[in-house]
């Protein structure tokens, strides 16, 4: 097995205990990573205490030119995070080539964002500017979805707002994170970045450790909700980014045939493992017939298989705990009678691996409406009023994100306002880039990321108020 090891202040550890890592297309153990102990993450917290004196003082244009070296890297490398990443997240080669690929995107537009000192007033009287200065250590917990964007997007912001970093990657899919900080270990100043793997209780210990300013996570809602009661003891900083259950609506106006792939790829893309994927399709009763039989055929023609098959549209879902929640989905839906289009059986071999499920006619009170399956399944629903499906699509507890499909797109931004999520699309779904803000609403998360408005969470902000 390849040896993986952790980055503290610069140097590379092991830890004398193991977490294995496992192949979800085939069930085996290929890896093992270090599982980081107390006193390895307090030396990771010292690292990055002492290294930040330094670095939140260098210039930031030095530090945005160092970070734009890790985009250059992450090219540099890309075939080898390529093949990681199939391997232990369990993705086709062609989305884990995007992974990578976006990941230095996003360094490189992190890198040009601006954090310039805002003038608030300046009269005769006084001028006031709002100052955007560095935190001190960030605590970075990283979901299993996108192991490496999701990671180094909030490392990237971290580093050009000034703070040092401890991040910690997913437990199923830690080694493309510890890869990438040896690739960056030549590049930063040792205890900029380290990163400490290891299992839940590795994350509760970041998230109470007195030396930790502030925690970025991506994952559930549960967790989150854990992570702001034990933050507070600290009064940390925290950003949020949680579950989705994101409902699109597509009007009778709309065109099912043209419509159908961008909605089809957006709710199964990355096998329906994306917080802001369509988990809950709305359509029009005039046309809901034709939206079901458009999305079928799509769905027809997707291969499922192994991502190192690069005939494989669609992998595995990434982890034994999540496959055996999108089953019991699954059955719970086949005991209310709902109407199969696609998929449903799930094969009985090696893998984690679910076929493309469409259901039609799913309401309200269905797990697979009221939850968030997060992997490749989504429910059709039916409706007759707008006013109602906006109503049906705000009663949920989430509030991430949503869309409206129409051919009068004047009347879909309108009733796009009327939704409540963190972000709403019209005639496009889940399109995220890191210039444009994005965060939760209800239990989808506090704060944001991306754009000035993300690096501005990463700041603390300083009014300077000076009399004339």
């Amino acid at each position: 097995m390849a040896d993986y090891k952790m980055t503290i202040g610069g140097e590379m550890i092991d830890s004398a205990q193991t977490l294995d890592v496992i192949n979800p297309a085939t069930e085996k153990v290929f890896a093992t990573c270090p599982d980081a102990t107390m006193e390895q993450l307090d030396a990771a917290v010292d690292a990055a205490q002492k290294a930040f004196r330094d670095w939140s003082q260098r210039p930031i244009d030095e530090r945005k030119d160092l970070v734009r070296q890790l985009a250059a890297n992450v090219a540099k490398h890309r075939d080898d995070l390529i093949n990681l990443l199939v391997t232990e997240q369990g993705k086709p080669i062609s989305n884990a080539t995007k992974e990578v690929e976006f990941t230095s995107y996003f360094a490189m537009t992190t890198a040009a964002l601006d954090l310039s000192p805002e003038v608030l007033r300046d009269d005769e009287q006084m001028r006031v500017e709002a100052h955007y200065k560095p935190i001190g250590v960030v605590g970075a917990i990283a979901p299993w979805n996108y192991p490496l964007l999701l990671a180094y997007w909030k490392v990237f912001a971290a580093l050009v707002a000034g703070n040092c970093v401890v991040l910690k990657p997913s437990p199923y899919t830690p080694l493309t994170t510890l890869k990438a900080a040896q690739l960056f270990n030549d590049i930063l100043p040792p205890g900029v970045l380290n990163v400490v793997s290891g299992g839940d209780e590795l994350g509760r210990w970041i998230v109470e450790h007195p030396g930790v300013a502030k925690i970025s996570f991506t994952g559930s809602s549960a967790t989150g909700k854990k992570i702001v009661a034990a933050a507070a003891g600290t009064l940390k900083r925290v950003t949020l980014e949680l579950g989705g259950n994101d409902a699109a609506i597509v009007l009778d106006d709309a065109d099912p045939e043209a419509i159908a792939e961008k909605i089809f790829w957006t709710a199964f893309n990355n096998s329906g493992q994306i917080c802001m994927a369509i988990k809950r399709l709305y359509v029009q009763d005039a046309i809901y017939d034709r939206m079901c039989d458009a999305l079928t055929k799509l769905a027809q023609t997707v291969t499922v298989g192994e991502g190192s098959d690069e005939a494989s549209m669609l992998g595995p879902v990434q982890n034994r705990m999540q496959f055996d929640r999108v089953r019991g989905i699954i059955e719970d839906t086949k005991q209310k009678g709902r109407r199969f289009l696609t998929g449903g059986d799930v094969p009985e071999k090696p893998g984690y691996f679910i076929p493309v499920t469409l259901v039609a006619d799913a309401q309200e009170g269905d797990r697979l409406v009221d939850e968030e399956p997060f992997g490749p399944i989504l429910p059709i629903i039916k409706f007759s009023e707008v006013e109602d499906v906006i109503a049906r699509a705000n009663a949920s507890e989430y509030g991430l994100g949503g869309s409206i499909w129409t051919s009068n797109v004047e009347r879909g931004s309108e009733l796009a306002a009327q939704l409540d999520s963190g972000t709403v699309w019209v005639n496009q779904h889940s399109v995220v880039l890191p210039d444009i803000p994005f965060g939760g609403a209800k239990n989808s998360g506090l704060g944001c990321e991306g754009a000035a408005e993300g690096l501005k969470n990463f700041c603390q902000l300083q009014v300077v108020n000076v009399a004339r």
